[in-house]
């Protein structure tokens, strides 16, 4: 799609969209294209600014499209995995080791954080260990 800046000849401006240059030609042969206004077919494109891209165009659009239902989420997110940390032990990368004497009965019932592989990850879904990844959020590890 291609927007042009378009006035008629009585002077009203307004905005066309068309699907390319050569669309907007053909319609124009046709007096397919008028002004809203006062439905003149003699219509001309007018100079158009450049539509440039830029670190700050970027960031606006990417800040769109984050839109509010998405931060509240993030931010309950941030808040579950808050209150998980909280209130489990980090046993770092003995986590398969401790989940699975938890899983057997062999130690108390308690919550763990901690590493594991891939491999040690599979192992313990195999065996029944309920066990799930705490999500990495934005700007986490920034």
């Amino acid at each position: 799609m291609i927007r042009y800046d378009l006035s008629c000849d009585n002077g009203h401006p307004f905005e066309g969209w068309f699907g390319s240059a050569d669309d907007f030609d053909r319609q124009q042969k046709m007096a397919l294209v008028s002004c809203p206004v006062c439905h003149s077919t003699h219509v001309a494109k007018r100079l158009m600014a450049p539509s440039v891209s830029t670190a700050r165009k970027k960031e606006r659009r990417q800040e769109m499209v984050m839109q509010a239902g998405q931060k509240e989420m993030i931010a309950k997110l941030r808040e579950i995995v808050s209150t998980i940390r909280a209130n489990s032990e980090d046993v770092g990368e003995r986590f398969p080791e401790e989940a699975r004497k938890i899983h057997y009965g062999e130690a108390e019932q308690r919550g763990l954080i901690g590493q594991a592989t891939l491999d040690e990850v599979r192992d313990l879904l195999e065996e029944g260990v309920e066990i799930a990844p705490l999500p990495v959020l934005p700007d986490d590890t920034n």
